[in-house]
């Protein structure tokens, strides 16, 4: 059997996907699996054990049709099986159509139906502590498999090189690995998405001083300005125990330094999950617009827990939906000060 899965776009959906090569394998060991993913996205999945094939979705295929048409040409001498579309945008359509497959799987879209043999609605609310997220990529697979299981935990996996290379550097950057690292994801994908800068800086202020850890900036060159900002915003004392310098160049250098942290704290994000991968705990502060619900992977209340503004202030969202509220998001982000999440943060803060 050979099945294509399609997951375009955020880093952090891409790795979440992942987990369907590790169900798929423990029910069929010699089926060939391909994962068709944007080519950003590739330092995420890298040495998956189960992936036999990735195949590259380009920036010059989204600005070049005749690209594009090779690709799906490309895509129609595979030969697949099944295809499983977990995208589901124009652009996977019709890789789903040019594959050929006679078995195709995606969500529930009545627009697009036409293009799938087995379509499945996305959960409204979660099962389980895996997230809606997890529950609907793992129900894609009912055509396919027999035994599926209630949740699989997605899994970076580094080498052990860079492990170790990443251990150097740190110690090589004054890092005391003996003591807490706390990696701090201080900007989310968007300003939308973003904590407010100088309440992110009251957030850092606390690990501190509650912990006297290290403190570790996720952001990469181009969003130079904005980091350094939030150190700015932070106390003098505060600003001894940040190593601005110290942050991965790459993706993988990244995902190298977070494993050996104590937690990753900061904005909901493609960080949060890759920190979860790498089996490190995490404290996530959600943006007001986005269902935690659907992102809130493996919340139990110690390792992992995340705070919403929807947890303080319900009543700013009755009768509103999360389209309204991302059209208002930066009003509701005045509604959801420090002070807020504050008590939260020292609790979790607690165990280490």
């Amino acid at each position: 059997m050979k099945i294509l899965i399609i997951q375009q776009k955020m880093i952090g959906d891409v790795l979440t996907t992942s987990i369907l090569f590790e169900a798929l394998k423990n029910e069929h060991p010699n089926a060939e699996l391909h994962y068709v993913i944007n080519s950003h996205t590739f330092p995420v999945v890298e040495n998956n054990p189960f992936i036999d094939k990735f195949l590259f979705y380009t920036p010059e295929m989204e600005e070049s049709k005749s690209t594009f048409l090779s690709f799906l040409k490309s895509l129609k001498k595979e030969k697949y099986d099944a295809v499983i579309d977990v995208y589901s945008k124009l652009s996977s359509n019709l890789m789903t159509k040019f594959s050929g497959a006679k078995i195709k799987i995606s969500k529930q879209k009545w627009y697009t139906s036409h293009f799938y043999t087995h379509t499945f609605k996305e959960p409204k609310t979660p099962k389980t502590k895996a997230s809606i997220a997890i529950e609907h990529r793992l129900q894609l697979l009912k055509p396919l498999c027999n035994s599926i299981p209630e949740y699989i935990k997605p899994k970076v996996y580094l080498t052990p090189e860079e492990a170790e290379r990443s251990k150097q550097f740190l110690l090589d950057s004054n890092i005391d690995l003996s003591k807490p690292i706390f990696m701090i994801s201080v900007l989310g994908s968007g300003e939308n998405k973003t904590y407010p800068l100088p309440h992110m800086a009251d957030l850092i202020d606390t690990i501190v001083e509650n912990t006297g850890g290290q403190i570790l900036f996720n952001y990469i060159p181009k969003q130079i300005d904005e980091a350094k900002t939030i150190y700015n915003f932070c106390k003098a004392d505060t600003k001894k125990h940040i190593f601005f310098e110290v942050f991965g160049k790459s993706l993988r250098e990244f995902l190298a330094i977070t494993h050996h942290c104590t937690a990753l704290i900061g904005n909901e994000g493609g960080a949060v999950n890759m920190a979860k991968a790498l089996s490190i705990p995490t404290f996530t502060v959600f943006s007001p617009w986005i269902s935690k619900e659907s992102w809130n992977m493996f919340e139990n209340d110690s390792s992992h827990v995340s705070v919403h503004l929807k947890d303080f202030k319900p009543e700013l969202y009755e009768g509103k939906t999360l389209k309204e509220a991302k059209n208002n998001v930066f009003s509701l982000y005045k509604s959801f000060p420090p002070e807020l999440i504050i008590p939260k943060l020292k609790n979790y803060l607690k165990q280490f």
